[in-house]
């Protein structure tokens, strides 16, 4: 097990790193006048650009499965370059054209100005997603390669930059967005530089070649349903953002549930890192590995109670972040209820490897797609009868997760029948 925790440990801070830099986010648009709208704002533009940039998410399981040989690196590499601008392109007619605006503008229900201020944050994003395509397949590599101390190291140097970053914009009175996305920006092509320079110093490729006749159509066939898992989980957001911007207090409500999703994100990044840990370890000595991983989602799970029980989320939220008082209590709750996703996203992450590892990722996808119908079904309901608020949209999010951890089961035994 202490083999299991020396690899798992800086994997899990990675997603911390990568996370934290979006708590700073929020606590600088905190800091601007009319902080609710601000980020209501980055909560509506993010939710748009995540939507895309998600299909992203696991081209580092992607590297890491088949960059196991020159060409097959080679040939993945291509294909990341590819899928990226693929995925690029529709992001930017969204963000470029007046039917584009006028589609945000009807799907969230929100005036010309606002729409303005969201399209402004879009076109800024769109070069994120080729520069998040790179990080994720060197990252890929660092992780094959069991470099994952290096990994947390790059990440916190990452986050260094975008803090610094955001101090800087919000001294200078910079526009909001430029202050956000910029931060990330540079952030990102910091992080890429020093993921090269490691790629080229230290990786050491695996010592048995595999996959050395890929193909496109093979790397398409495994990135289109983890891709669409990426998908479905970005689009969640927006869907019961959807349906809150149109409550009383809407604005509010979505800025609230933005600090407090993203905050749970810190801890959901930890379990993600799962499949990860199935992928560079296998799936022998299954008992051992469970009890690990109890003992993780045990230590995340009571992580976040502190911090929603205790005075810590007044803390860091009021007297830190200086967000609005009339939010602190709406993201508490929600914070509270989000307790119960690191266990769900951990079970369901063992049925993802598995899946991925069988080359079955096609059980990925539909469990994924039923989450979202799953999720839009609820909220529809509840936004009929009048019961749709903070509390009731996380619950739904939740719900959705535990939907998509039941059928990823039911794949992954389909998957092992089949092999």
């Amino acid at each position: 097990m202490l083999a299991y925790w020396r690899f798992y440990w800086p994997l899990a801070l990675i997603g911390v790193g990568m996370v934290l830099s979006v708590q700073f986010q929020i606590a600088t648009l905190a800091k601007y006048p009319d902080a609710v709208t601000e980020l209501a704002v980055l909560a509506l533009a993010y939710g748009v650009f995540s939507f895309f940039n998600a299909s992203l998410q696991f081209i580092a399981q992607l590297s890491n499965v088949y960059a196991r040989s020159p060409y097959a690196t080679r040939q993945t590499w291509r294909f990341v370059v590819l899928a990226s601008a693929l995925i690029m392109m529709p992001l930017a007619v969204i963000a470029g054209t007046h039917s584009g605006m006028a589609l945000i503008s009807t799907i969230f229900s929100i005036d010309e100005n606002l729409t303005g201020r969201v399209g402004e944050y879009l076109v800024l994003l769109c070069p994120l997603i080729l520069l998040n395509g790179q990080r994720h397949f060197f990252s890929g590599l660092m992780v094959q390669a069991k470099l994952t101390g290096w990994m947390t190291t790059i990440n916190f140097i990452y986050l260094a930059v975008v803090i610094a970053t955001l101090l800087t914009g919000l001294a200078l009175a910079i526009k909001p967005a430029y202050v956000v996305v910029g931060a990330e920006t540079l952030g990102v092509i910091v992080m890429l530089c020093l993921l090269l320079w490691a790629r080229y110093r230290l990786y050491q490729p695996p010592q048995q070649r595999e996959h050395e006749t890929v193909t496109f159509q093979e790397l398409w066939g495994f990135f289109i349903p983890v891709s669409t898992t990426g998908v479905m989980f970005a689009l969640s957001r927006p869907i019961l953002f959807a349906f809150v911007a149109r409550t009383p207090d809407g604005i509010a409500t979505i800025a609230a549930l933005r600090v407090a999703f993203d905050f749970s994100m810190i801890f959901q990044q930890a379990a993600n890192q799962f499949r990860h840990f199935f992928i560079s370890f296998g799936f022998d000595d299954l008992p051992s590995k469970r009890r690990f991983m109890v003992f993780v989602g045990a230590g995340i799970t009571a992580m976040m109670l502190v911090f929603s029980l205790t005075p810590l989320h007044s803390l860091l939220w009021g007297s830190l972040m200086g967000l609005p008082p009339q939010l602190l209590s709406l993201s508490r709750d929600a914070t509270l209820i989000m307790c119960l996703m690191p266990a769900i996203i951990i079970y369901r992450n063992y049925f993802h490897s598995q899946l991925m590892m069988a080359r079955q990722t096609s059980g990925m996808a539909y469990g994924s797609i039923v989450r979202v119908i799953g999720i839009y079904a609820c909220t529809q309901i509840l936004f009929s009868l009048g019961w749709l608020d903070h509390v009731a949209a996380t619950f739904i999010l939740i719900l959705g997760f535990v939907i998509e951890a039941i059928i990823a089961r039911m794949s992954s035994r389909r998957a092992a029948l089949l092999n």
